[in-house]
């Protein structure tokens, strides 16, 4: 398993622990459906300004995205305007420490999706992660065991991370693209299309000074965190991706023991063992077998010496580059994750 995507998917998971004590400080003022459009503009502003800078600066070498990927990219911007304003309702009426552990289910709901739906390769090792912080899950959400009773701000989060699995695997199929473009788009059109439905609402709150956190925050848990992501989507797949991904919540729990002083209860901690063990089970499947890719075209950000990309160029190029290319059928065996090199079969 490659290093840096690895890296690229922990360090997207910092910049999102800090968003839900950070939100729930802000939320004591600002109302949730407008707190989620500002969390999502400020990504797509900040990141704008890091584009512009970036082609002023940097040669380009990132595929652009085209009319072929619309479908996903229309259905990620919908799904990224009511997965916030799920998570700001329901973290609105429920503990910040319980809401960041709950958003492990992302993992959940990202690999089942990309099972069923994109047929990504889920080995037996990861069914058992999947099990276990689906249980973790139930015991967050279930508030009184004696009368089955559930926490409704709980129901809000875990809605929240079933639109963010089918958002993940949406944006897989546009992780070849330039991430920043894709965080731009998702950043502004989710943004005002929240923004919108807030205004439509009357759940406007008009102060400079929470705004610009709010903004800020968006760029840094929302905007750099999805621009990380993505690079690490490339090269893990959408489930693995969301698996490192899943310290996140432990660093949201952690930052609101700190800033709460909340005094959790006894099925909360058997819900972090047991969300652990899942999480560290997710991270560090190892997939290796014989397998075949069938010839492919496409365009991407590549380089020579990866062992998929031995096309020749008619003049000598080195380095990591973009253009439209075509992969010949192979056969061979070496240890991989399902990135959208690799979406063959399993029988």
């Amino acid at each position: 398993m490659v290093k840096r995507p690895i890296f690229n998917a922990i360090l997207a998971a910092v910049c999102y622990g800090i968003s839900i004590p950070a939100a729930k400080l802000l939320l004591e003022n600002m109302p949730p459906v407008f707190m989620a459009a500002m969390l999502y503009i400020g990504a797509g502003l900040g990141m704008a300004f890091v584009s512009l800078f970036q082609r002023k600066h940097v040669k380009e070498k990132e595929a652009r995205i085209t009319k072929r990927e619309l479908p996903y990219v229309l259905a990620m911007i919908g799904l990224d305007i009511a997965a916030p304003i799920l998570l700001m309702i329901g973290l609105a009426i429920t503990s910040p420490a319980t809401a960041s552990l709950l958003n492990n289910f992302e993992i959940v709901a990202t690999t089942v999706i990309a099972l069923v739906v994109f047929k990504e390769a889920v080995g037996k090792r990861m069914w058992i992660a999947i099990t276990l912080i689906l249980i973790a899950s139930i015991i967050l959400t279930v508030e009184d065991f004696s009368s089955l009773t559930f926490s409704t701000g709980s129901i809000f989060i875990l809605l929240a991370c079933v639109c963010w699995g089918i958002e993940n695997n949406c944006t897989r199929m546009l992780s070849l693209k330039n991430p920043l473009h894709i965080v731009v788009i998702k950043g502004i059109g989710s943004g005002f299309g929240a923004l919108l439905i807030a205004i439509l609402i009357g759940n406007v709150y008009i102060d400079i000074l929470y705004i610009v956190f709010a903004l800020l925050l968006g760029f840094i848990a929302y905007g750099l965190s999805i621009y990380f992501y993505i690079l690490a989507q490339r090269n893990l797949g959408a489930s693995r991706t969301s698996a490192f991904y899943a310290i996140a919540p432990f660093i949201g729990v952690g930052l609101s023991f700190l800033i709460f002083s909340e005094s959790p209860s006894l099925s909360f901690w058997v819900a972090v063992v047991i969300m652990i063990a899942g999480a560290y089970l997710a991270a560090f499947e190892n997939h290796k077998h014989e397998h075949t890719h069938r010839e492919n075209e496409h365009e991407h950000r590549h380089e020579h010496n990866d062992g998929h990309h031995d096309h020749a160029h008619e003049h000598p190029i080195t380095g990591d580059h973009s253009h439209l290319h075509t992969h010949a059928g192979v056969t061979h065996n070496h240890t991989h994750t399902p990135d959208l090199h690799h979406t063959h079969e399993h029988s």
